[in-house]
């Protein structure tokens, strides 16, 4: 090595052992520190430190600080309202010699004095067009001759027992539990009120306990399905967990035979039929099939059309009736849009929301100019359960919702089959969904219930289990 690189040489190593030894000084010193701390705090126990720290705080710092947030936690976890489950359902399965063919139906017409000639022709092309059947079935007092003498209360009793408690216990076999079991119970028939009621002649017959929580619906129509599932869901939230609820569907059309020359009133007695359902809620996911996830409600009887579009009056000869209005699906299309607006916050995904809020905020710039944003709701539901009213009814949803045939399928099938079960149609058009095998983990179905007053209900569920064994009627 060169004699010129020794001073450099010589300073560098100076530089490092300065800063070697001011690191070190670093080292000792933060080191002392530490063990400073340490012996201070070991000369005060922990407890000291903790009561000490509390002893320097206020009373309404603890309160804010322990007592606020336990509370907010404990109430949020109380209020927030519990999932609500379906356990099962069950449809009344119609027998053989209840079914009455078109040709049947016109001929115990005829046989009622009252009815004319031009009334029977009327029906008759009615039937031809309305999507029926040659198996639908009425009640057994409908089929003695003439029909209305045998219309009597003892016999739509009869009915009930027919039809509800067939499917009650079908529903009892299916879920396994006990009548004791039951918790709420939740029935609705729009025209048949009898006294005692409906809630006591189930109560009756399964002995269910006297603490029950029940109610029993009347006049709320053929949509009354998704009213009972709405106020069950809502028992539930003030029941145990694990609460169970029975719901009950069906229309007894044993005493509601019109008998007169209304064209307006004969066309329910050529679409409806004998039909029910029963379902099992639960706030408990155990052996749930699906689970509930919105109940949307629509009312517009404060329209005098919209009231009096499904109304139950007497025509000109004194004799009872259901009068359906002409402007009828006009009415129901208003409360169809009036649902659709409510629900489809709630369960279409945020790209349909979008496009449905930029077409409204549109027509309110420009005065209606633009046509109105249907949403796409096949991207929210896989199926579809549109009450069977009618074909018509059928037809005009399916071109509101831009439908295909598959997707109401289940309906046209429904009304093809069992006619128009009124509440119960929804229940029928699932058990069809899943006897099909169509039915898969996960997939969305929406029921949709229309009826008087005038109300478009409707209830989205969606599917936690499929049918294993699905043997609907």
């Amino acid at each position: 090595m060169s004699t010129a690189a020794s001073p450099l040489l010589e300073r560098l190593k100076a530089a490092y052992h300065y800063h070697a030894a001011v690191g070190n000084v670093r080292a000792i010193f933060i080191t002392l520190l530490a063990a400073a701390a340490v012996a201070a705090l070991t000369h005060l126990a922990p407890e000291e430190v903790v009561i000490g720290r509390l002893r320097e705080l206020r009373t309404v710092h603890l309160f804010l600080a322990i007592f606020l947030p336990v509370a907010a936690a404990t109430m949020y976890l109380m209020l927030r309202p519990r999932p609500v489950y379906l356990v099962d359902y069950a449809c009344f399965r119609t027998a053989p010699n209840c079914r009455v063919p078109a040709a049947t139906f016109l001929e115990y017409a005829k046989q009622v004095p009252v009815i004319t000639d031009r009334s029977v022709r009327f029906m008759t092309r009615l039937l031809e067009r309305s999507g029926l059947g040659e198996e639908t079935c009425l009640p057994p007092a409908n089929h003695y001759i003439p029909p209305y003498k045998y219309c009597t209360l003892d016999a739509a009793r009869g009915e009930v027992d027919l039809v509800v408690f067939s499917a009650v216990d079908e529903l009892f076999a299916k879920t396994g539990i006990s009548p004791d079991d039951v918790d709420i119970l939740v029935v609705n028939c729009s025209l048949f009120c009898p006294t005692p009621s409906f809630v006591d002649m189930i109560v009756n017959r399964y002995k269910l306990r006297s603490d029950i929580r029940s109610m029993d619906l009347s006049g709320m129509g053929c949509s009354a399905s998704p009213i009972s599932i709405g106020l069950a869901r809502n028992l539930l939230q003030l029941a145990p967990h694990g609460a169970r609820a029975l719901v009950v569907s069906t229309e007894t059309i044993t005493p509601n035979y019109y008998v007169g020359n209304e064209r307006a009133m004969l066309l329910p007695i050529c679409l409806f039929r004998i039909g029910g359902a029963a379902a099992l809620l639960s706030t408990s996911p155990a052996k749930a099939r699906f689970r509930l996830q919105h109940v949307v409600r629509t009312l517009t009887a404060a329209e005098d059309s919209a009231y009096h579009c499904v109304f139950q009056e007497e025509d000109e000869h004194g004799n009872t009736g259901i009068n359906l209005s002409k402007e009828l699906m006009t009415i129901a299309g208003n409360a169809l849009k009036a649902n659709i607006t409510a629900i489809a916050p709630l369960v279409l995904p945020a790209s349909e929301q979008l496009k449905f809020a930029l077409a409204f905020i549109a027509r309110k710039a420009l005065s209606g100019r633009v046509k109105p944003y249907i949403p796409d709701f096949r991207a929210a539901f896989e199926h579809f359960c549109i009450h069977a009213g009618g074909r018509a009814v059928i037809d005009e949803l399916q071109r509101s919702l831009c439908l295909s045939d598959e997707q109401v399928e289940a309906s046209r099938m429904v009304l093809h089959r069992f006619g128009n079960t009124s509440s119960s149609s929804v229940w029928y058009e699932l058990a069809y969904i899943e006897a099909k095998g169509r039915m898969r983990r996960g997939d969305r179905v929406w029921m949709i219930g229309f009826g008087s007053g005038f109300k478009c209900n409707s209830a989205a569920w969606e599917c936690i289990s499929p049918a294993r064994d699905a043997d609907g009627p």
